[in-house]
């Protein structure tokens, strides 16, 4: 997740990180291991969102964590922003 922030971060600043970016997001499976696992910074949630909701019904996503859907309003410190992340990743969820 570190990688992940780190990129999405910079991608507006440097080529090679945009063209780490336009990989990910032209990808047809993506898995992200661990996430929750610790808290995230309020930028890293909104970046992660974007993601998500840029990957949504386009790529299949694979995630591990260690917290119940209902942990993640507290870890991310932000109701509204979890519950719309969950959104994105739980529609069409198998």
């Amino acid at each position: 997740m570190e990688d992940l922030f780190n990129i999405l971060k910079l991608k507006e600043m440097t080529s090679s990180a945009l063209g780490k970016y336009n990989r990910i997001t032209k990808a047809h499976l993506l898995a992200f291991d661990d996430i929750m696992m610790f808290p995230m910074k309020k930028h890293e949630t909104l970046a992660f969102f974007n993601l998500i909701n840029h990957l949504h019904e386009k790529s299949s996503v694979i995630i591990t964590t260690n917290k119940s859907h209902k942990q993640w309003a507290e870890t991310l410190e932000d109701e509204v922003l979890a519950t719309a992340l969950l959104d994105r990743i739980l529609y069409w969820c198998e």
